[in-house]
Formats: structure tokens, C-alpha cells, sequence
């Protein structure tokens, strides 16, 4: 019996990399007709935003590109962070500051932050806000709009 559940499981497993190997062609096939927008060749400089939320990232000065974020909920709510930016594949290495460091994800149109973010990047928001799931969608791959990016404050966020 136990011969058989052994040999069960191992026909398994082909079936189940099958499916996944047909997932991966499908994505493959999206991306070469223009239906999905391939991660790979896409800048991630430029201006995003979504609601109230906002960030930029600027060409920088070899240390990652400069990022900024915002987010404004109003009545004392809301965040403010600058930092740097460095993308490997689809992964976002993000420092805002030593002590807030954090992994985005880049999907080709969307920048999104983890649910979780360290306790130091608490410090950058104030009231109930937070970076946590911060989700912003491409407005523009212009660097001067991105530059344009304020601070309730008027502090520019992707300056440097």
C-alpha cells in the first residue's frame, strides 16, 4: 500500500510543474502580444500615484534612484518619506533612511509595499497612517513631474 501511495505521489508532481510550466508559456505568450506589459523593459522613473497616495523616483546619483512618497489622508493623518530605490528584476530594494528598509514589489504598472513594514517607518507618518500596502500606479515616466512632487510642507520629495 505504501508502494502505491509513494508512486501516486510522484505522478503527481509532473502534473503539477505541467501546470505551472503552462502558467509561465501563457504569461510568455501575454507578454510577446502585448497584452500584459513585460516588468523587464519597463523604467520605473516617473511619477505615481493612486487616491491620495503619491511617490517619485528620479534618476540618482549611483547609490539607487531618489524615491519619494506621500500620502495624505488629511486632518494630521499621512506620511512623508524620501530616500533611494534600487530595482533588481521585479524586486525594489527601498531605504527610506538606515532605519526604514523595505522590499517592493514592480509589477511593469504598479509599485507595491509589503503589508508589513519595519516599526522605524512608522516615524515617517503621522496619526493611524502607514506604509504598509502602499499600492501606486504609473502617471507619467516624465522626471520633471516626478520632481514636482511636494510635501504638504513644500519640501520637493525626489530632489536632491
Amino acid at each position: 500500500m505504501a508502494v502505491l501511495l509513494l508512486a501516486a505521489a510522484c505522478h503527481q508532481s509532473p502534473s503539477a510543474a505541467g501546470h505551472y510550466d503552462a502558467g509561465a508559456r501563457l504569461e510568455q505568450a501575454a507578454v510577446a502580444a502585448g497584452l500584459v506589459v513585460d516588468p523587464a523593459s519597463q523604467s520605473i522613473v516617473g511619477a505615481w500615484a493612486r487616491d491620495t497616495d503619491r511617490a517619485c523616483i528620479v534618476p540618482g546619483d549611483g547609490k539607487g534612484d531618489r524615491f519619494g512618497v506621500l500620502i495624505d489622508y488629511g486632518l494630521g493623518q499621512g506620511c512623508a518619506a524620501s530616500g533611494t530605490v534600487r530595482r533588481s528584476g521585479d524586486t525594489l530594494d527601498v531605504r527610506l533612511g538606515e532605519d526604514c528598509r523595505l522590499t517592493a514589489r514592480f509589477d511593469g504598472t504598479r509599485v507595491v509595499f509589503p503589508t508589513e513594514v519595519p516599526p522605524a517607518c512608522d516615524r515617517r507618518c503621522t496619526g493611524r497612517a502607514s506604509l504598509a500596502a502602499l499600492t501606486v500606479e504609473r502617471q507619467s515616466e516624465s522626471v520633471s513631474e516626478a520632481l514636482s512632487l511636494r510635501t504638504p510642507g513644500g519640501r520637493p520629495l525626489c530632489a536632491s
